[in-house]
């Protein structure tokens, strides 16, 4: 899919969906009148490795958007949220705490209660396999890459949806330093750095980078006379990278994140929009913290080894009122400790004209949960180990057949084992073995255009409900998809307009629902089938003189088939989280002179927050303005996030009981220094 070079960060506004296809309608009146410019500006050749292995984006068989990493940082795009209100199909669920974000992909959603996920995110293919630390503030990123449609096959059983791959840039031998500093309103701060340099030339090198960012929040609490929801967050990153030979490559890698918050996004109800008469002090003290060694070698035969090992931990640490009260009437708390070690080591090569990957990967869980649920007349506490266990096998070749046609298959083996141990209860544990295979076929009728079909399958590992003592902790069973896509892609006008568009249709089954009752009651069920439906469109347009212009629609139909919970029947209903429609469109003029300007619209249509379908986010789109100028190393940008300050609030969020509210306008400045 389109390469992405102008970007925003993504505040939203409620529209109804009338205004969305009036927005459509003039997104493709500007395409039409885009094409009638005169350019003479070509799109670059784009790499990605979306495979595993490096190759053209427009030779890709797949579903696959690229955003530019320093198009990001100069345009200030600051998390996953904004880079997602740029693809079609893919957006997060309205959750209103920092360090938790469930993504949503093509009708496909992640369940943060359940530590699993149905996207993957990698960072310098290290995986974050949960809701729970999915998140980047994207500085010091070459490059990402968003690869929608099921990759169990490559990627395992949290890959079941789509892949959010971060690759972030390499020290070398030039030296590189970059230092911003940013203000704005709501006393708005944030101060930022990336050095890199060469400690031994041609050898070793080392990269750097840091962020502290801070805000006050917008959520009055008439009882304190204070905000609730301050906002804080501080990142850091290091690389030492190793060449010792010209065939041989090694990076050991720490980051860190880590959010020093107020409440939730919350409020009730009932009580006027911003406002809670809280005496629960909220907060939020999540960190998550990686550590990988990344060691690639090219043998003289042309076979490429690479070996990943990580260790991924978040400290997930919450206290949120529920109620909203002066009394402490009901609460719910978080102390989890999530620790996942992972390896893979892969092999690559070619085989006559056939290239191939062979892998093997496995992976370790350690979870320690300490939950706390305050109701009117008890504090429970219930505590609990979950481990977990991954062994896989994968391969994947690409076939030639033809001199235009070419065929790709891979097929994965995997098994999942997970055990939960309550305190004071006796263990449970259940595994899953599951074979999932993928097929393409591509006919690359031009050196710049494809057409192409596939039929993938992907999976989600089952689990047990870990604070449920009164059911004896019930278990949910692997949820399972199989999906077929026909796609285009290619360039066109003297190589100035990019353009990608793709069908889809999924059907999954043992869907595994997140069903929320009382506030602190939440629970995985596996009691529906369902089916996704969708088309996706990216335009990446360069019209000359400075003009550039980028669009994308997604549209998606999920509804359940079966789904009986209970006494509940929810046949027809939408999965909840996942919107029909979202939409980007993007206008961005850069000047000889330095100083360049910026428009961008995003939409996203109505979403349910429950089963039943009966609590609800409206339809929203909302505008960004940006316009900086550059001289020699420095660069003075100003932006206005949601410039007419819409509202797109989550109402009856936990079974009616809480509203997400979404933030206000914001404005600011941001100064960069860069060599």
């Amino acid at each position: 899919m389109p390469s992405r070079n102008l970007h925003r960060r993504a505040q939203r506004r409620p529209v109804h969906p009338p205004a969305i296809a009036r927005s459509l309608g003039w997104l493709a009146m500007c395409s039409s009148l885009a094409g009638a410019v005169h350019a003479q500006d070509a799109l670059p050749e784009v790499t990605v490795t979306v495979n595993k292995r490096a190759e053209n984006l427009d030779a890709v068989p797949a579903s696959v958007t690229v955003l530019d990493g320093a198009a990001m940082e100069s345009a200030g795009v600051t998390g996953l949220d904004a880079l997602a209100a740029q693809v079609p199909g893919f957006g997060f669920q309205a959750f209103g705490q920092s360090g938790i974000q469930p993504p949503v992909m093509r009708g496909l959603t992640a369940n943060f209660v359940s530590f699993s996920s149905s996207t993957l995110l990698l960072v310098d293919g290290v995986p974050t396999l949960m809701a729970q630390g999915f998140e980047h503030n994207l500085q010091g990123v070459e490059r990402v890459e968003v690869l929608r449609g099921p990759q169990s096959t490559l990627y395992g059983r949290n890959a079941e949806a789509g892949v959010v791959s971060i690759l972030t840039r390499k020290p070398g031998n030039e030296a590189h330093a970059a230092l911003t500093a940013e203000a704005g309103n709501r006393a708005h701060r944030a101060a930022r750095f990336e050095l890199s340099r060469a400690l031994v030339p041609d050898e070793l090198y080392v990269g750097a980078s840091g962020e502290w960012t801070a805000q006050d929040g917008f959520i009055r609490n008439t009882v304190t006379g204070g905000r609730e929801d301050d906002r804080e967050r501080q990142s850091g990153r290091f690389v030492l990278r190793w060449t010792p030979t010209a065939h041989t490559e090694a990076h050991l890698r720490y980051a860190q994140q880590g959010w020093h918050d107020g409440a939730a996004l919350w409020g009730a109800v009932q009580s006027p929009r911003a406002t809670v008469r809280s005496g629960t002090p909220g907060f939020n003290e999540s960190v998550g913290r990686t550590l990988s060694l990344d060691i690639a070698h090219e043998f003289a035969s042309g076979l490429k080894l690479r070996s990943i090992t990580a260790r991924n931990a978040f400290d997930d640490k919450v206290l949120q009122d529920t109620d909203f009260q002066p009394a402490d009437l009901l609460h719910v708390g978080r102390d989890y400790r999530l620790r996942t070690i992972s390896q893979e080591l892969r092999l690559e090569g070619q085989a006559g004209s056939a290239q191939w990957l062979a892998g093997l990967y496995a992976d370790k869980d350690d979870h320690d949960l300490h939950y706390e649920q305050k109701l009117p007349t008890a504090l429970m506490r219930p505590t609990a180990a979950l481990g977990g266990r991954s062994t896989a096998l994968f391969t994947h070749w690409t076939l030639p057949l033809a001199p235009l046609w070419t065929l790709a298959a891979g097929a994965r083996v995997e098994r999942n084992q997970v055990e939960l141990t309550p305190a004071g209860g006796s263990t449970r544990s259940a595994d899953w073995s599951r074979f999932t295979p993928k097929l393409s076929l591509q006919y690359q009728w031009a050196p710049q255009a494809q057409v192409y079909a596939s039929v993938a399958d992907g999976f989600r590992a089952g689990g047990f409900n870990a604070f449920a003592p009164g059911a004896n902790y019930p278990s949910y069973a692997p949820e399972t998809v199989r999906s077929w896509e026909l796609g285009a892609k290619g360039r066109l006008l003297d190589q100035r307009l990019r353009y990608a568009a793709s069908l889809y249709t999924l059907q999954a089954r043992n869907m595994q629902v997140q069903q929320m009752g009382l506030p602190g009651v939440v629970y995985i069920t596996n009691a529906a089938q369902g089916r996704s439906t969708g088309a996706e469109l990216e335009l990446d347009y360069v019209f000359g003189g400075g003009w550039q212009m980028q669009a994308a629609v997604g549209l998606n139909r999920t509804r359940f088939g079966s789904f009986r919970d209970g006494a509940a029947v929810y046949d027809g209903k939408r999965n909840p989280f996942v919107p029909d429609v979202n939409a980007h469109l993007a206008l961005r003029y850069d000047a000889p002179a330095g100083w360049w300007a910026q428009g961008v619209w995003q939409a996203v249509g109505k979403v349910y927050l429950d089963a039943a379908n009966t609590a609800s986010r409206p339809s929203y789109g909302v505008l960004n303005l940006s316009a900086g100028y550059a001289q020699g190393p420095w660069e003075l940008a100003g932006y206005v996030r949601n410039a007419a300050n819409r509202r797109y609030d989550a109402v009856g969020y936990l079974n009616g009981q809480v509203v997400v509210y979404s933030p206000p306008r914001e404005v600011g400045v941001r100064l960069t220094w860069r060599i």
